[in-house]
Protein backbone atom coordinates (compact mmCIF):
# COMPACT_ATOMS: atom_id res chain seq x y z
CA UNK A 1 0.00 0.00 0.00
CA UNK A 2 1.55 3.00 -1.23
CA UNK A 3 1.12 6.62 -0.10
CA UNK A 4 1.83 8.93 -3.01
CA UNK A 5 3.02 12.56 -3.29
CA UNK A 6 0.21 15.25 -2.54
CA UNK A 7 2.60 18.48 -2.64
CA UNK A 8 5.56 19.59 -4.40
CA UNK A 9 8.60 19.03 -2.27
CA UNK A 10 11.23 21.82 -1.88
CA UNK A 11 13.76 20.88 -4.37
CA UNK A 12 16.58 22.28 -2.59
CA UNK A 13 16.17 19.40 0.34
CA UNK A 14 19.02 18.04 1.43
CA UNK A 15 18.18 14.92 2.52
CA UNK A 16 16.74 11.73 1.01
CA UNK A 17 13.72 10.10 2.02
CA UNK A 18 14.12 8.81 5.98
CA UNK A 19 11.14 6.20 5.47
CA UNK A 20 11.16 2.72 3.47
CA UNK A 21 9.05 2.42 0.15
CA UNK A 22 5.84 0.79 0.60
CA UNK A 23 6.01 -2.42 -0.16
CA UNK A 24 5.09 -6.12 1.11
CA UNK A 25 8.24 -5.94 2.76
CA UNK A 26 6.88 -2.70 5.02
CA UNK A 27 4.27 -4.71 6.35
CA UNK A 28 5.63 -7.68 6.75
CA UNK A 29 8.19 -6.71 9.33
CA UNK A 30 5.52 -3.80 10.59
CA UNK A 31 3.65 -6.70 11.95
CA UNK A 32 6.59 -8.65 13.40
CA UNK A 33 7.89 -5.54 15.10
CA UNK A 34 3.96 -4.83 16.61
CA UNK A 35 4.20 -8.63 17.56
CA UNK A 36 7.58 -7.95 19.57
CA UNK A 37 6.13 -5.00 20.98
CA UNK A 38 2.99 -7.03 22.71
CA UNK A 39 5.38 -10.22 23.75
CA UNK A 40 8.42 -8.51 24.80
CA UNK A 41 6.64 -6.19 26.65
CA UNK A 42 4.96 -8.85 28.60
CA UNK A 43 8.08 -10.77 28.93
CA UNK A 44 9.82 -7.93 30.80
CA UNK A 45 6.88 -6.52 32.64
CA UNK A 46 5.78 -10.01 33.76
CA UNK A 47 7.99 -12.94 33.67
CA UNK A 48 10.80 -10.98 34.65
CA UNK A 49 8.99 -9.44 37.25
CA UNK A 50 10.20 -5.54 36.89
CA UNK A 51 6.83 -4.19 36.79
CA UNK A 52 4.69 -2.11 34.49
CA UNK A 53 5.73 1.51 35.52
CA UNK A 54 9.77 0.84 35.36
CA UNK A 55 9.47 -1.32 32.21
CA UNK A 56 7.84 2.07 30.58
CA UNK A 57 10.24 3.92 31.80
CA UNK A 58 13.36 1.74 30.59
CA UNK A 59 11.60 1.87 27.22
CA UNK A 60 10.75 5.11 27.45
CA UNK A 61 14.56 5.92 27.34
CA UNK A 62 15.86 3.32 25.14
CA UNK A 63 13.06 4.82 22.42
CA UNK A 64 14.87 8.41 23.00
CA UNK A 65 18.17 7.01 22.21
CA UNK A 66 17.37 5.37 19.17
CA UNK A 67 14.92 7.76 17.78
CA UNK A 68 17.83 10.42 18.42
CA UNK A 69 19.95 8.13 16.20
CA UNK A 70 17.63 7.61 13.50
CA UNK A 71 16.77 11.34 13.26
CA UNK A 72 20.84 12.54 13.12
CA UNK A 73 20.55 10.47 9.86
CA UNK A 74 20.25 12.11 6.40
CA UNK A 75 18.84 8.97 4.97
CA UNK A 76 16.99 5.95 5.75
CA UNK A 77 19.04 2.98 7.41
CA UNK A 78 16.84 -0.48 7.53
CA UNK A 79 18.36 -0.94 11.05
CA UNK A 80 17.73 2.06 12.34
CA UNK A 81 14.39 2.89 11.31
CA UNK A 82 13.37 -0.87 11.92
CA UNK A 83 15.02 -0.36 15.60
CA UNK A 84 12.85 2.90 16.22
CA UNK A 85 9.63 0.96 15.39
CA UNK A 86 10.20 -1.71 17.33
CA UNK A 87 11.46 0.33 20.45
CA UNK A 88 8.24 2.75 19.53
CA UNK A 89 5.84 -0.41 19.60
CA UNK A 90 7.28 -1.79 22.83
CA UNK A 91 6.59 2.07 24.54
CA UNK A 92 3.62 2.90 22.82
CA UNK A 93 1.77 -0.57 24.37
CA UNK A 94 3.26 0.28 27.88
CA UNK A 95 1.38 3.43 27.53
CA UNK A 96 -2.27 1.91 27.05
CA UNK A 97 -1.16 -0.53 29.55
CA UNK A 98 0.27 2.03 32.43
CA UNK A 99 -3.27 4.21 31.44
CA UNK A 100 -5.36 0.78 32.36
CA UNK A 101 -3.68 -1.27 34.49
CA UNK A 102 -1.89 1.29 36.61
CA UNK A 103 -4.30 4.28 36.79
CA UNK A 104 -7.26 2.50 36.10
CA UNK A 105 -8.72 4.24 33.16
CA UNK A 106 -11.11 2.68 30.88
CA UNK A 107 -10.04 0.88 27.81
CA UNK A 108 -13.14 3.08 25.77
CA UNK A 109 -11.56 5.96 27.49
CA UNK A 110 -7.71 5.92 26.27
CA UNK A 111 -8.23 4.78 23.25
CA UNK A 112 -10.68 7.88 22.87
CA UNK A 113 -8.01 10.00 24.24
CA UNK A 114 -5.23 8.43 21.71
CA UNK A 115 -7.44 9.22 18.91
CA UNK A 116 -8.05 13.02 20.13
CA UNK A 117 -4.43 13.40 20.27
CA UNK A 118 -3.62 10.94 17.11
CA UNK A 119 -6.10 13.28 14.80
CA UNK A 120 -4.28 16.41 16.82
CA UNK A 121 -0.93 15.51 15.62
CA UNK A 122 -1.97 15.21 11.79
CA UNK A 123 -3.83 18.56 11.38
CA UNK A 124 -0.61 20.03 13.33
CA UNK A 125 1.16 17.84 10.85
CA UNK A 126 -0.89 18.93 7.87
CA UNK A 127 -1.18 22.84 8.95
CA UNK A 128 2.76 22.87 9.10
CA UNK A 129 3.58 21.10 5.79
CA UNK A 130 0.49 20.63 3.71
CA UNK A 131 1.01 17.06 3.55
CA UNK A 132 1.11 13.61 5.33
CA UNK A 133 2.46 11.30 2.74
CA UNK A 134 5.50 9.44 4.30
CA UNK A 135 7.16 9.99 0.99
CA UNK A 136 7.92 13.37 1.80
CA UNK A 137 10.09 13.18 4.95
CA UNK A 138 12.37 14.71 4.15
CA UNK A 139 12.93 17.07 6.83
CA UNK A 140 13.72 17.06 10.21
CA UNK A 141 9.90 18.57 10.93
CA UNK A 142 8.48 16.37 9.22
CA UNK A 143 10.29 13.57 10.44
CA UNK A 144 9.57 14.78 13.96
CA UNK A 145 5.50 14.69 13.41
CA UNK A 146 6.24 11.34 11.68
CA UNK A 147 7.54 9.42 14.62
CA UNK A 148 5.28 10.98 17.19
CA UNK A 149 2.04 10.26 14.96
CA UNK A 150 3.67 6.68 14.73
CA UNK A 151 4.13 6.76 18.44
CA UNK A 152 0.48 7.22 18.77
CA UNK A 153 -0.65 4.93 16.56
CA UNK A 154 1.03 1.95 18.72
CA UNK A 155 -0.74 3.24 21.90
CA UNK A 156 -4.37 3.90 20.06
CA UNK A 157 -3.90 0.27 18.09
CA UNK A 158 -3.53 -1.41 21.66
CA UNK A 159 -6.24 0.68 23.22
CA UNK A 160 -8.84 -0.30 20.32
CA UNK A 161 -7.02 -3.74 20.31
CA UNK A 162 -7.55 -4.16 24.16
CA UNK A 163 -10.73 -2.67 23.99
CA UNK A 164 -12.11 -5.58 21.17
CA UNK A 165 -10.91 -8.54 23.49
CA UNK A 166 -12.50 -6.84 26.32
CA UNK A 167 -15.99 -6.53 24.68
CA UNK A 168 -16.42 -9.45 23.11
CA UNK A 169 -13.95 -12.18 25.24
CA UNK A 170 -12.78 -14.09 22.04
CA UNK A 171 -9.86 -15.78 22.48
CA UNK A 172 -6.21 -15.13 20.97
CA UNK A 173 -6.83 -17.50 17.45
CA UNK A 174 -10.36 -15.79 17.03
CA UNK A 175 -9.13 -12.39 17.67
CA UNK A 176 -6.60 -12.18 14.88
CA UNK A 177 -9.64 -12.31 12.46
CA UNK A 178 -10.89 -9.03 12.84
CA UNK A 179 -7.89 -6.80 11.85
CA UNK A 180 -6.71 -9.21 9.60
CA UNK A 181 -10.19 -8.97 7.50
CA UNK A 182 -10.61 -5.07 7.80
CA UNK A 183 -6.67 -4.69 7.13
CA UNK A 184 -7.99 -6.70 3.66
CA UNK A 185 -11.01 -4.45 2.98
CA UNK A 186 -8.63 -0.86 3.33
CA UNK A 187 -6.10 -2.61 0.92
CA UNK A 188 -8.95 -3.92 -1.30
CA UNK A 189 -10.02 -0.16 -1.13
CA UNK A 190 -6.71 1.58 -1.26
CA UNK A 191 -6.72 -0.32 -4.71
CA UNK A 192 -10.24 0.96 -6.09
CA UNK A 193 -9.15 4.43 -5.67
CA UNK A 194 -8.79 5.70 -1.44
CA UNK A 195 -7.43 7.94 -0.45
CA UNK A 196 -3.84 6.60 -0.14
CA UNK A 197 -2.42 8.25 3.22
CA UNK A 198 -5.87 7.95 4.95
CA UNK A 199 -5.73 4.20 3.84
CA UNK A 200 -1.87 4.22 5.00
CA UNK A 201 -2.44 5.31 8.34
CA UNK A 202 -5.82 3.16 8.94
CA UNK A 203 -3.87 0.02 8.15
CA UNK A 204 -0.83 1.22 9.84
CA UNK A 205 -2.91 1.58 12.82
CA UNK A 206 -5.01 -1.75 12.82
CA UNK A 207 -1.36 -3.53 12.17
CA UNK A 208 -0.89 -2.93 16.03
CA UNK A 209 -3.93 -5.26 17.28
CA UNK A 210 -3.17 -7.90 14.22
CA UNK A 211 0.32 -8.44 15.77
CA UNK A 212 -0.38 -8.04 19.27
CA UNK A 213 -2.85 -11.04 18.91
CA UNK A 214 -0.59 -13.21 17.23
CA UNK A 215 1.64 -12.87 19.76
CA UNK A 216 -0.92 -13.42 22.63
CA UNK A 217 -2.14 -16.59 20.20
CA UNK A 218 1.25 -18.27 20.00
CA UNK A 219 2.68 -16.93 23.73
CA UNK A 220 -0.26 -18.06 26.00
CA UNK A 221 -0.72 -21.28 27.05
CA UNK A 222 -3.02 -23.73 24.93
CA UNK A 223 -5.47 -23.90 28.10
CA UNK A 224 -5.71 -19.88 26.85
CA UNK A 225 -6.55 -20.82 23.45
CA UNK A 226 -2.53 -20.58 22.66
CA UNK A 227 -0.05 -21.72 21.07
CA UNK A 228 2.25 -22.49 24.09
CA UNK A 229 5.61 -20.91 23.13
CA UNK A 230 6.25 -18.25 25.60
CA UNK A 231 6.84 -14.57 25.39
CA UNK A 232 10.27 -15.15 25.27
CA UNK A 233 10.35 -17.31 22.91
CA UNK A 234 7.91 -15.79 20.77
CA UNK A 235 9.95 -12.53 21.53
CA UNK A 236 13.33 -14.41 19.88
CA UNK A 237 11.70 -15.68 17.05
CA UNK A 238 10.05 -12.50 15.68
CA UNK A 239 13.24 -10.98 16.37
CA UNK A 240 15.03 -12.91 15.12
CA UNK A 241 12.61 -12.42 11.62
CA UNK A 242 13.08 -8.68 11.76
CA UNK A 243 16.88 -9.54 11.63
CA UNK A 244 16.95 -11.04 8.42
CA UNK A 245 14.21 -8.92 6.94
CA UNK A 246 16.55 -5.82 7.44
CA UNK A 247 19.80 -7.94 6.71
CA UNK A 248 17.90 -8.81 3.06
CA UNK A 249 16.40 -5.24 2.82
CA UNK A 250 19.82 -3.33 3.70
CA UNK A 251 21.86 -5.56 0.95
CA UNK A 252 19.06 -5.85 -1.74
CA UNK A 253 17.69 -1.80 -1.22
CA UNK A 254 14.53 -2.77 -2.56
CA UNK A 255 12.48 -0.62 -0.18
CA UNK A 256 15.09 2.44 -0.67
CA UNK A 257 13.80 5.55 -1.89
CA UNK A 258 17.05 6.79 -3.97
CA UNK A 259 14.83 10.12 -5.43
CA UNK A 260 12.31 11.91 -4.30
CA UNK A 261 10.88 14.38 -7.45
CA UNK A 262 8.27 17.11 -6.84
CA UNK A 263 5.95 14.82 -9.83
CA UNK A 264 2.82 13.75 -8.08
CA UNK A 265 1.58 10.29 -8.84
CA UNK A 266 -1.75 10.27 -10.58
CA UNK A 267 -4.79 9.74 -8.09
CA UNK A 268 -8.12 7.85 -8.60
CA UNK A 269 -10.95 10.32 -9.69
CA UNK A 270 -12.91 12.35 -6.86
CA UNK A 271 -15.76 10.34 -7.40
CA UNK A 272 -13.90 6.80 -6.72
CA UNK A 273 -12.09 8.94 -3.72
CA UNK A 274 -16.09 9.32 -2.51
CA UNK A 275 -17.49 5.92 -2.97
CA UNK A 276 -14.32 4.57 -1.38
CA UNK A 277 -14.75 7.00 1.93
CA UNK A 278 -18.61 5.92 2.16
CA UNK A 279 -17.70 2.30 2.16
CA UNK A 280 -14.87 2.87 4.75
CA UNK A 281 -17.58 4.68 7.01
CA UNK A 282 -20.01 1.32 5.97
CA UNK A 283 -17.69 -0.82 7.52
CA UNK A 284 -16.73 0.91 10.17
CA UNK A 285 -20.55 1.40 11.56
CA UNK A 286 -20.86 -2.25 10.84
CA UNK A 287 -17.49 -3.24 12.81
CA UNK A 288 -18.89 -1.17 15.98
CA UNK A 289 -22.51 -2.94 15.66
CA UNK A 290 -20.83 -6.44 15.82
CA UNK A 291 -18.72 -5.43 18.68
CA UNK A 292 -21.96 -3.99 20.33
CA UNK A 293 -23.97 -7.73 19.92
CA UNK A 294 -20.62 -9.68 20.51
CA UNK A 295 -20.35 -7.42 23.72
CA UNK A 296 -24.22 -7.60 24.69
CA UNK A 297 -23.64 -12.14 24.88
CA UNK A 298 -22.25 -13.88 27.91
CA UNK A 299 -18.38 -14.13 27.99
CA UNK A 300 -15.61 -14.27 29.96
CA UNK A 301 -12.94 -11.33 29.66
CA UNK A 302 -9.72 -12.94 30.23
CA UNK A 303 -8.44 -10.11 29.50
CA UNK A 304 -10.10 -7.94 32.21
CA UNK A 305 -9.15 -10.55 34.55
CA UNK A 306 -5.51 -10.51 33.48
CA UNK A 307 -5.54 -7.09 34.56
CA UNK A 308 -7.17 -7.68 37.83
CA UNK A 309 -4.87 -10.38 38.81
CA UNK A 310 -1.51 -9.57 40.89
CA UNK A 311 1.80 -10.42 39.22
CA UNK A 312 3.61 -12.97 40.89
CA UNK A 313 6.80 -12.27 40.08
CA UNK A 314 9.21 -14.48 37.32
CA UNK A 315 8.68 -17.54 37.42
CA UNK A 316 4.89 -17.69 38.00
CA UNK A 317 3.51 -19.13 34.64
CA UNK A 318 6.13 -22.08 34.55
CA UNK A 319 4.16 -24.34 36.94
CA UNK A 320 3.57 -27.78 35.43
CA UNK A 321 0.03 -29.34 35.82
CA UNK A 322 1.59 -31.66 38.37
CA UNK A 323 3.48 -29.03 40.49
CA UNK A 324 0.06 -26.70 40.45
CA UNK A 325 -1.89 -29.58 41.52
CA UNK A 326 0.37 -30.15 44.74
CA UNK A 327 1.01 -26.33 45.11
CA UNK A 328 -2.76 -26.19 45.75
CA UNK A 329 -3.71 -29.09 47.54
CA UNK A 330 -0.78 -27.49 49.93
CA UNK A 331 -1.49 -23.93 50.38
CA UNK A 332 -4.93 -23.65 49.92
CA UNK A 333 -7.82 -24.25 52.34
CA UNK A 334 -9.43 -27.85 51.61
CA UNK A 335 -12.99 -26.49 51.81
CA UNK A 336 -12.46 -24.43 49.02
CA UNK A 337 -10.38 -27.18 46.72
CA UNK A 338 -13.68 -29.29 47.42
CA UNK A 339 -16.06 -26.59 46.19
CA UNK A 340 -14.41 -25.81 43.36
CA UNK A 341 -13.78 -29.16 42.11
CA UNK A 342 -17.74 -30.21 43.09
CA UNK A 343 -19.14 -27.30 40.67
CA UNK A 344 -16.66 -28.06 38.15
CA UNK A 345 -17.91 -32.15 38.69
CA UNK A 346 -21.58 -30.93 38.57
CA UNK A 347 -21.08 -28.37 35.37
CA UNK A 348 -19.15 -31.58 33.39
CA UNK A 349 -22.33 -33.55 34.43
CA UNK A 350 -24.76 -31.29 32.90
CA UNK A 351 -22.78 -30.94 29.78
CA UNK A 352 -22.51 -34.72 29.09
CA UNK A 353 -26.40 -34.67 29.31
CA UNK A 354 -26.55 -31.70 27.20
CA UNK A 355 -28.31 -29.28 29.57
CA UNK A 356 -26.20 -26.50 28.50
CA UNK A 357 -28.60 -23.88 29.89
CA UNK A 358 -27.76 -25.56 33.68
CA UNK A 359 -24.23 -26.56 32.72
CA UNK A 360 -24.17 -22.17 32.18
CA UNK A 361 -25.21 -21.24 35.24
CA UNK A 362 -23.57 -24.05 36.96
CA UNK A 363 -19.94 -22.21 35.11
CA UNK A 364 -21.29 -18.68 36.90
CA UNK A 365 -21.31 -20.12 40.31
CA UNK A 366 -17.60 -21.16 39.71
CA UNK A 367 -16.89 -18.09 38.30
CA UNK A 368 -18.25 -16.15 41.34
CA UNK A 369 -16.98 -19.11 43.63
CA UNK A 370 -13.47 -18.04 42.79
CA UNK A 371 -13.64 -14.64 42.34
CA UNK A 372 -14.83 -14.25 45.99
CA UNK A 373 -11.60 -16.36 47.74
CA UNK A 374 -9.34 -14.34 45.00
CA UNK A 375 -7.55 -12.27 47.51
CA UNK A 376 -6.71 -15.02 50.19
CA UNK A 377 -5.83 -17.55 47.21
CA UNK A 378 -3.77 -15.08 45.63
CA UNK A 379 -2.11 -14.41 48.86
CA UNK A 380 -1.90 -18.35 49.81
CA UNK A 381 0.24 -19.03 46.30
CA UNK A 382 0.41 -16.62 44.17
CA UNK A 383 1.91 -18.72 41.10
CA UNK A 384 -1.01 -21.93 41.59
CA UNK A 385 -3.81 -19.32 41.78
CA UNK A 386 -2.68 -17.68 38.20
CA UNK A 387 -2.47 -21.19 37.04
CA UNK A 388 -5.76 -22.42 38.00
CA UNK A 389 -7.41 -18.78 37.00
CA UNK A 390 -6.15 -19.52 33.52
CA UNK A 391 -7.91 -22.90 33.82
CA UNK A 392 -10.77 -21.12 34.87
CA UNK A 393 -11.17 -18.82 31.87
CA UNK A 394 -11.75 -21.70 28.88
CA UNK A 395 -14.02 -23.36 30.88
CA UNK A 396 -16.14 -20.29 31.56
CA UNK A 397 -16.17 -19.22 27.34
CA UNK A 398 -16.67 -22.79 26.52
CA UNK A 399 -19.64 -23.20 28.62
CA UNK A 400 -21.33 -19.93 28.07
CA UNK A 401 -20.49 -20.03 24.46
CA UNK A 402 -23.66 -18.51 21.96
CA UNK A 403 -22.20 -22.34 20.09
CA UNK A 404 -21.11 -24.25 22.79
CA UNK A 405 -19.27 -27.30 21.44
CA UNK A 406 -19.69 -30.33 24.10
CA UNK A 407 -15.93 -31.48 23.38
CA UNK A 408 -14.26 -28.22 23.82
CA UNK A 409 -16.45 -27.92 27.39
CA UNK A 410 -15.25 -31.66 28.01
CA UNK A 411 -11.78 -31.22 27.71
CA UNK A 412 -11.55 -27.68 29.52
CA UNK A 413 -13.40 -29.18 32.42
CA UNK A 414 -11.73 -32.20 32.21
CA UNK A 415 -8.68 -30.52 32.62
CA UNK A 416 -9.74 -27.94 35.66
CA UNK A 417 -10.70 -31.21 37.29
CA UNK A 418 -7.23 -32.40 36.79
CA UNK A 419 -5.43 -30.07 38.55
CA UNK A 420 -8.10 -29.63 41.44
CA UNK A 421 -7.59 -33.40 42.14
CA UNK A 422 -11.02 -34.36 41.23
CA UNK A 423 -10.15 -36.52 37.65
Amino acid sequence: MGTPEMTSLRSTSPWLSKVPEITIWFWIIKILCTTVGETFADFVNVELGVGLAPTAIIFTVITAVVLTVQMRLRRYVPGAYWLTVVAMSITGTLYTDLLSDQAGVPLWVSAGVFSVLLALVFAIWFNKERTLSIHSIVTRPREAFYWLAVLVTFALGTGLGDWTLELTGWGPGVSVLLPLVLIGVVTALWRFGANPVLAFWIAYILTRPLGANIGDWLGLIPAEGGVGLGTLLTSIIFLAAILATVVYLSISKTDVIEHVSGKTTPEASPARQRTALGILAAVAAATIALLAYTSSLPHASALAEKANAPSCGPGSAKLTPSEAQQAAQAHFPSSNIAEFRTIASDTLALVNKGDQAAAAARATDLETAWDNNQAALNAADCAAWTYIDKEIDPVLSAVRSRTPNQATEQKALTTLLTTLGGA
